[in-house]
């Protein structure tokens, strides 16, 4: 196995998965949006579960849809490798016909760091990964910078910094879909301070720092992965252009 075979098997496996959510949409329908979400999440979680077992045998897996006391192992602390995946990201937007803002996320974290990581974008026809990094955008000079936040709930404070910094706010579904977004020039940055779990985040940052985006912790501190409790409060990916106007808009907020 080399290093290069882990970024192709993240690859795969996310569009692989991407493909059995779009027939199974196609199968179920969206007559009944709760009983397909769940399905999706229950088959994609299956399908993944099993890949892995089977492709990397010894190594841990952190998953959305695993049972808590599997989430919450403790043996995956001490794990050199540990898959952490989103069979699922953005389970509303699955269920809602014609939205592409939908994810499937596969990242492996290894001796401390993410490496090989994909974001499956499976209604669009696209899976972003570290196997070959998408090449960033440019910032747009004279511009309003264009932050992408939560459809339902975007952070109060992420209102205010927009209007501190000329910023429009684009809502977005999946975290995938969001931070997908600033490596294709649809936005600029995604701020987010309502709480995530590491599955929601790990593949796309991978992808995003693999790419040269700017990745961190909304106060500019590393964000960290496989830790005994999932819990990330907070994120802010951009293009590196923009991360010191965005980190100095926030420490001004949060004085």
């Amino acid at each position: 196995m080399t290093i290069r075979d882990d970024h192709v098997l993240a690859a795969d496996l996310a569009t692989r998965a991407g493909e059995l959510l779009l027939a199974l949409r196609e199968k179920v329908g969206f007559d009944d949006p709760a009983a397909l979400r769940a399905e999706g999440d229950s088959a994609s979680h299956r399908f993944l579960m099993d890949a892995l077992a089977t492709s990397r045998p010894g190594d841990s897996v952190l998953s959305e849809e695993a049972p808590q006391d599997e989430r919450l192992d403790p043996r995956r602390l001490t794990a050199e490798r540990v898959w952490i995946v989103d069979p699922l990201d953005g389970t509303r937007e699955f269920g809602e016909e014609g939205r592409d803002d939908w994810a499937v996320h596969v990242a492996l974290w290894e001796h401390g760091a993410l490496g090989a990581g994909a974001v499956a974008l499976p209604a669009a026809g696209v899976t972003p990964s570290t196997l070959e990094p998408p090449a960033l955008p440019q910032l747009r000079t004279g511009a309003r910078p264009r932050i992408a936040v939560s459809r339902s709930r975007p952070p109060e404070f992420v209102v205010e910094l927009a209007d501190r910094i000329g910023a429009e706010l684009v809502p977005i579904g999946s975290a995938g879909a969001k931070i997908s977004a600033v490596l294709t020039g649809r936005v600029e940055a995604y701020v987010h301070a309502g709480g995530q779990y590491e599955w929601d985040s790990a593949a796309p940052v991978a992808v995003a720092l693999a790419s040269g985006a700017h990745a961190s912790r909304i106060d500019g501190s590393p964000l960290t992965y496989n830790q005994g409790d999932p819990f990330l409060p907070d994120i802010l990916v951009s293009l590196p252009e923009l991360a010191p106007t965005l980190l100095a808009g926030i420490r001004d907020l949060h004085r």
